[in-house]
């Protein structure tokens, strides 16, 4: 018979801790329904909360400034309105020498005497939309085709899965420019579409895998028993439980979806005039990197904002939908837990 293993200060330590974080995290989601403990896990990550505002700030931004339509915005400037330009080159006039300085054009101008300003916020308002559009139209056709193929298997399932491989073997930025020159100085709304039919791969080995889990268990088997309809316990009962999967990938599919918008418009293949957009302003203005970096700065650092921010959400869903994430306790709530456990610990003599 062997003795038990000795106990360490170590290990009550690592004890102590794992059963207060289970403590915490048990009070604080007692009585919860599944979706106020999402929500309240995802308000609880300071990275998607700052990530959250700061995007809400720049489609605010955006949108307002210039307007959008027939709704006019609060900056004096439009895209294509041409003045004198006030600094040598179109350097801007925002400074911070004696205080700060905004002047007519912050961002600084062209070659042609337009506000950089305008058409930075213009480019960020067409990437906007590119993405949002791919992020939703890319997820849904990812998502029918997984759910197809994970649920019914079998013959469908391999001729779906091939095609699928056969897409994926070939590089998106490939078909993208192919698809890019075919729809060459389309709207950015007939791009994203365009873009969406190459980029809906990963989303659909990603719903497929989840329905393949999902199908086995014993609410399905429940479903089924009832007698509802495979396109109900599909959509009513399966779909649901991996709506995290799907969530936590569409906001990677949106950030992606930035990039390979920038990279076709930098290349040629993308949106092109009248239409711009950030990839469209850097590589309007490639050939003045050197002489006037700022037509540079402003595109390249909205892109990536846009691009983290949409990350940072994608990071801040992922912990709030895994149920295997569990929030670490901060030193306050440890000493919390320690003196009500010291309070609530029975008095004992000492010897």
């Amino acid at each position: 018979m062997t003795s038990p293993a000795p106990i360490s200060p170590q290990n009550l330590d690592g004890q102590h801790h794992d059963a207060v974080e289970n403590a915490i995290e048990l009070k604080d989601v007692e009585g919860l329904s599944q979706g106020r403990i999402v929500v309240r896990r995802f308000l609880r990550h300071r990275g998607a909360m700052v990530a959250a505002f700061v995007l809400t700030a720049v489609v605010l931004l955006a949108y307002t400034s210039i307007g959008v339509g027939p709704l006019p915005g609060w900056w004096k400037y439009q895209p294509n309105d041409l003045s004198p330009i006030v600094n040598a080159g179109g350097a801007p006039t925002l400074s911070f020498s004696g205080g700060l300085t905004v002047g007519e054009h912050p961002l600084g101008q062209d070659n042609v005497g337009r506000d950089v300003f305008a058409l930075v916020m213009r480019g960020t308002q067409t990437s906007l939309l590119v993405m949002f559009i791919v992020g939703i139209l890319s997820s849904a056709i990812g998502i029918a085709v997984g759910a197809v193929a994970g649920y019914f298997r079998g013959r469908l399932d391999n001729v779906i899965m091939r095609f699928t491989d056969m897409i994926i073997t070939i590089p998106v930025i490939m078909i993208g420019a192919i698809l890019g020159r075919w729809v060459g100085g389309a709207t950015p709304v007939i791009l994203a579409i365009a873009l969406s039919l190459v980029t809906w791969t990963t989303m659909a080995r990603l719903v497929r895998g989840e329905f393949l889990a999902l199908r086995e268990r014993e609410f399905v088997d429940a479903a089924r028993v009832a007698g509802a309809s495979d396109v109900r316990i599909m959509f009513k009962h399966i779909l649901p439980n991996a709506i995290g999967v799907m969530i936590v990938n569409a906001t990677l599919l949106m950030a992606s979806a930035i990039l390979l918008e920038t990279a076709l418009s930098y290349l040629g293949f993308g949106i092109s005039f009248p239409n711009t957009s950030l990839g469209t302003l850097i590589n309007d203005y490639q050939s003045a990197f050197a002489t006037r970096p700022w037509l540079f700065w402003w595109p390249g650092l909205f892109i990536v904002t846009i691009a983290l921010c949409i990350n940072f959400l994608g990071d801040g869903l992922r912990d709030a939908f895994d149920p295997r994430q569990r929030r670490i306790p901060t030193r306050r709530a440890l000493a919390r837990a320690d003196r009500r456990a010291a309070k609530a610990r029975p008095a004992t003599a000492t010897v």
